[in-house]
């Protein structure tokens, strides 16, 4: 790309050179900004009268405002085309108004000539406006912090060239994230259908066929049985929540159906309470428990694979240890078809949240191959999972390498140090 014919320190460090003929202003020289306003509640409703009011973070992103709510007596509008700034949480969030909008104590507004141009720049502040973020419950800026940033103001037919040069560009980029993301989206398809396919049919083809007497599956190979779960392993579901010492208790680690994917268990977030003796011989977690959540998203299972040294499960998770019998991976993988088809929320107990229960569970019928055969279909799962994954990270690789180079691509850009005009 090109350079410009002469550059001078622009006196910002992180910015450093910038063209000779490009000015340096704080924001307030520059641009109008309003801070926004919450309204009165009594002058929001959902139903789509008056303005379309962003209160902040919750319904803003980087595609497209999203309101929940309309003000019909707006304190603080945002104007059609000005550039909406995130201050709290995340702080640097950005968009530009595609219509006019009452705007919360969560966002601000900058007005400018250039619009398009001012978005482009106020990406390339994203650091630098964090480093200004304080807060105990959630980190923000204030308005004089934002009005004493420092921007570059190129001459004006300069930044509109800066700006149709970026939309073209990072449209073009953005299309090839989205293609990728697509991708993703079809390996996941690739391996439900994986999954979907080897544990109702097997891995040998052509093998006589019967009816599973479950409607929604169909025909299963012709030497597999049907049973229910209780006859397939023990299994318990967890404890009320004890948050005190009911006497001689024990304070430990817990699983609670927020900590339970599918396929995977989340430990980023485990809590605390309080165990009886009976309850840690009971309660602890065993290598290859099945855990599957009893609330909630009803269903989503995964194996405790150790994670933790030692950890157990509140009444929002069952867990299933199988006999020797059977494999506990084949039926993680069963479970997850189940989760696919549905068939948890058609037997789920509904009053105001679902409940998969102990005894609806328990009577859930299940295809049993033989322990060999299960052994081998969950091998071949996972031989074709990680052929899969590993073209998946691939993917996700060039992804965030795309989303680097737009980045990257805007601040050359907007900083000068390459030339498009």
């Amino acid at each position: 790309m090109k350079k410009y014919d002469k550059y001078k320190d622009s006196g910002i460090e992180w910015i450093g050179e910038i063209p000779e003929h490009w000015e340096v202003k704080k924001i307030k020289y520059s641009v109008d900004l309003i801070m926004g306003q919450s309204p009165d509640s009594r002058d929001c409703n959902s139903i789509g009268n008056g303005i379309p009011f962003l209160q902040g973070n919750a319904d803003f992103n980087y595609i497209n405002p999203l309101p929940q709510n309309w003000c019909e007596r707006p304190t603080k509008v945002a104007p059609l085309n000005s550039v909406l700034l995130s201050v709290r949480a995340p702080i640097g969030a950005v968009n530009i108004a595609d219509k006019n909008y009452c705007i919360g104590r969560g966002l601000c507004a900058l007005i400018s000539e250039n619009p398009k141009f001012l978005y482009y720049h106020v990406i390339c502040l994203h650091d630098e406006l964090n480093s200004f973020g304080t807060g105990s419950t959630f980190r923000a800026i204030s308005t004089e912090q934002i009005l004493n940033t420092y921007i570059l103001i190129p001459p004006p037919e300069e930044q509109t060239a800066i700006a149709n040069y970026l939309d073209k560009k990072t449209a073009q980029i953005d299309g090839l994230i989205a293609d990728k993301k697509r991708l993703l989206e079809l390996y996941e398809e690739e391996k439900t259908a994986i999954i979907n396919q080897t544990v109702t049919k097997g891995i040998k083809p052509d093998v006589p066929m019967k009816d599973s007497g479950i409607e929604w599956l169909g025909k299963i190979p012709e030497h597999w049985e049907v049973k229910k779960l209780k006859y397939l392993g023990n299994i318990v579901l967890g404890k009320m929540l004890t948050s005190s010492d009911k006497g001689n208790y024990h304070k430990r680690k817990y699983l609670r159906a927020a900590n339970i994917g599918w396929l995977k268990v989340n430990i980023e977030d485990v809590k605390e309470m309080w165990f009886s003796d009976d309850e840690l011989i009971s309660l602890r977690l065993n290598k290859n428990d099945l855990l599957v959540s009893e609330g909630g998203e009803v269903g989503r299972t995964c194996i405790w694979k150790n994670e933790l040294k030692e950890c157990y499960i509140q009444n929002s998770v069952h867990k299933i240890a199988f006999n020797n019998s059977n494999n506990p991976f084949y039926y993680l993988y069963q479970f997850f078809l189940y989760g696919q088809k549905g068939a948890f929320d058609a037997i789920v107990n509904r009053i105001s949240i679902a409940h998969l229960t102990g005894e609806k569970i328990r009577n859930i019928d299940f295809p049993v191959p033989p322990l060999e055969e299960q052994t081998a279909i969950v091998q071949h799962i996972e031989k074709e999972i990680n052929r899969i994954n590993a073209k998946a990270e691939k993917t996700k690789k060039l992804i965030e390498l795309l989303e680097e180079y737009k980045q990257a691509l805007i601040s050359e850009v907007v900083t000068g140090k390459v030339k498009v005009v």
